[in-house]
């Protein structure tokens, strides 16, 4: 298959799922921006479908998949987002849907997954395999594996996000999005460089979390161990075959943030700009709150990938 992904590619994507997924709202807060130091537009995709920005690139993938395949249902690995995203896009075309998920994640990602009709397969995320049950899976059942990020047709999906907030505030001189696997900066960092040649675009993870950071500065990717951190959504071991590549073309910098300023931002988005927002969606957010960037760029997007997040784990924020 074609890796390479383009404006033209994501723009049918964007028409393609345009039933099922919501055209998210751009938010701004003038207290946010005095802290940052920088004018802040924060495309919320915690108010999309399912949660997160996912819904975008599983429901670009599953309404691609040929007709006489599509019948067999569709089999993915996930923490939660993605899964629940494939379980509402499964369920769309009125499919089955198999989501291998770790056994520690999020009870209410778990809990949301199942009630989109989905069956949920769990294994240890320190000992398992997620990739190996799910192949598994798919030999035994013929299910289409559906990857949470390397593949085509997810990055296309994922940089409708991009697509969007450029066609809304098209003058943007800096785009800020939350690396996982990197099927959302890859995406939006395709949409949005053909839209604004000049636009600088940095990449942000989780310092326990950097195996994309690693990969960067290394030039060829890198794994890490299962990484520990809070933003449960962002704990890829390495990032993607595809994804890289275009990362590295297209991506100024990735920045690392620590657990303790993720937290400090979600409290803040939660009490000040009253957004719900999970660690993995703060993450862009706390890179500008705790001035990450370099000195610059003064109109800024920033991706708020999802807002799943444990009432368990909002009650801490006040600690």
């Amino acid at each position: 298959m074609n890796a390479d992904v383009t404006l033209s590619d994501i723009r049918a994507a964007a028409e393609r799922i345009r039933e099922i997924a919501h055209r998210t709202p751009v938010f701004t807060s003038q207290t946010f921006d005095a802290l940052a130091g920088a004018q802040v537009y924060f495309k919320c995709e915690n108010f999309q479908r399912g949660g997160a920005f996912k819904i975008r690139g599983a429901a670009n993938f599953i309404y691609s998949i040929p007709k006489d395949q599509l019948s067999r249902g569709v089999i993915t690995y996930s923490s939660g987002n993605h899964a629940q995203a494939v379980a509402i896009a499964a369920a769309s075309v009125a499919i089955k849907a198999t989501i291998v998920m770790p056994e520690d994640a999020p009870k209410s990602k778990l809990d949301a997954t199942r009630g989109y009709g989905a069956q949920v397969v769990t294994y240890d995320r320190l000992t398992g395999n997620r990739e190996a049950m799910g192949k598994r899976i798919s030999e035994e059942t013929g299910a289409t594996i559906v990857p949470p990020y390397d593949h085509p047709w997810i990055i296309a999906g994922q940089g409708t996000a991009a697509l969007e907030l450029l066609e809304e505030i098209p003058d943007l001189e800096a785009l800020v999005v939350c690396i996982g696997g990197g099927g959302l900066t890859s995406g939006c960092s395709i949409a949005a460089k053909a839209l604004q040649p000049k636009i600088r675009i940095f990449g942000v993870e989780p310092e326990d979390g950097n195996d994309t950071y690693l990969s960067f500065h290394s030039g060829s990717r890198v794994e890490i161990p299962t990484p520990r951190t809070i933003a449960d959504g962002l704990r890829a071991q390495k990032p993607g075959a595809i994804t890289f590549p275009i990362i590295q073309k297209n991506v100024e910098d990735i920045l690392l943030v620590t657990d303790g300023e993720i937290r400090d931002t979600m409290k803040f988005l939660l009490t000040r700009v009253k957004m719900v927002v999970e660690p993995s969606g703060a993450v862009p957010a706390a890179a500008l709150f705790h001035h990450k960037l370099p000195k610059g760029p003064r109109k800024i997007g920033a991706i708020v990938s999802g807002g799943n997040v444990d009432l368990e784990l909002l009650q801490t924020l006040g600690d």
